[in-house]
């Protein structure tokens, strides 16, 4: 196994994150190198659209992703396709990461690993995942302006989207497993009060088929047992599901502290409790997880990086 000690920072993940914190590293001369195991990108790059990242409208997920590696590399930027094995600390303050392919070790380290979706098991969620079915309502409610949409949950999260939704949208469906919402009244009635809001208590989606888009949803009454089926013009309508998000926090649980929203607790640096360790993006303890917000995260987190590589240098 090669080993290479020669950079400044290493940064884990290639999404908005990742790419923005190896541009201004770059930028500020310090040798980064980014470890992507999958494709650049990201969460964001399993997304037919992204209409909401400032002066971009209408570009793919993955050739967003792209662009922002692409970005990073012409700023001077490194980047090696491995899967991270493991994170070690040395007292000396030195960071080690291990990859099946090689050992790299910087005194700063930037984890942008994300978060994924918790998907809720119906056949077909995955197959169209992108192509009618989605976990943002914020990314890709614009795009079913004057549709109709299921929006599969009862808590927090599915609230507060449902009614975002409801600005948008012609309908909009809340499919909730109990027979009561799980989020707090208040938030609830807010929802309930949009006259193009409606809801199916104790239901459950089975299944969903169609083309290249969706046209069919088939339901289970979670009372009875019965099953049924509504079908609609092929892409007429989306599904939103909001069955949480869980931060990918696997490399970096040894070495920080988790909130009780699980995502990492960072300060305004986006540094840990660990001295030259930070977190961005999406993995993070934050209110809203969005590409221009991961950006920013990065750009931070490259940032303060640099400011404690030169503080620990005198």
């Amino acid at each position: 196994m090669d080993t290479n000690t020669a950079y400044d920072v290493l940064i884990i993940g290639a999404g908005p994150a990742g790419s923005s914190a190896a541009i201004y590293a770059a930028r500020a001369s310090l040798r980064a190198l980014i470890i992507e195991q999958g494709m650049p990108g990201g969460q964001i790059a399993t997304s037919d659209m992204v209409d909401n990242y400032p002066g971009i409208p209408d570009v793919s997920g993955a050739e967003l992703g792209q662009k922002m590696l692409d970005h990073a590399e012409s700023a001077g930027a490194e980047v090696a396709y491995a899967m991270v094995l493991g994170i070690e600390h040395a007292g000396d303050g030195m960071f080690t990461v291990k990859t099946d392919s090689s050992t790299y070790t910087a005194p700063a380290l930037i984890v942008a690993t994300g978060a994924t979706p918790r998907m809720v098991g119906f056949e077909g969620e995955q197959t169209y995942r992108g192509r009618g079915i989605s976990y943002c309502a914020t990314c890709d409610g614009m795009f079913y302006r004057n549709k109709r949409v299921f929006v599969v949950g009862g808590g927090n999260s599915a609230c507060e989207e449902g009614l975002y939704l409801s600005r948008i949208a012609s309908d909009v469906v809340m499919v909730v497993r109990r027979d009561e919402f799980r989020a707090p009244r208040g938030r609830v009635e807010s929802l309930l009060a949009q006259d193009n809001v409606s809801v199916k208590y104790s239901t459950s989606i089975v299944r969903v088929e169609g083309d290249r888009l969706l046209s069919t949803v088939t339901f289970r009454d979670n009372a009875t047992g019965e099953e049924y089926t509504e079908t609609y013009p092929e892409g007429s309508f989306g599904i939103f599901v909001f069955a949480g998000n869980d931060p990918v926090l696997d490399l970096v649980r040894p070495f920080v502290d988790i909130a009780p929203d699980g995502g990492v607790v960072t300060d305004g640096d986006m540094a840990t409790r660990t001295p030259g360790l930070f977190c961005a993006g999406d993995m993070r303890s934050k209110r809203l997880r969005q590409v221009v917000t991961a950006a920013a995260d990065g750009a931070i987190a490259a940032t303060a990086a640099y400011s404690y590589i030169v503080e620990q240098s005198h």
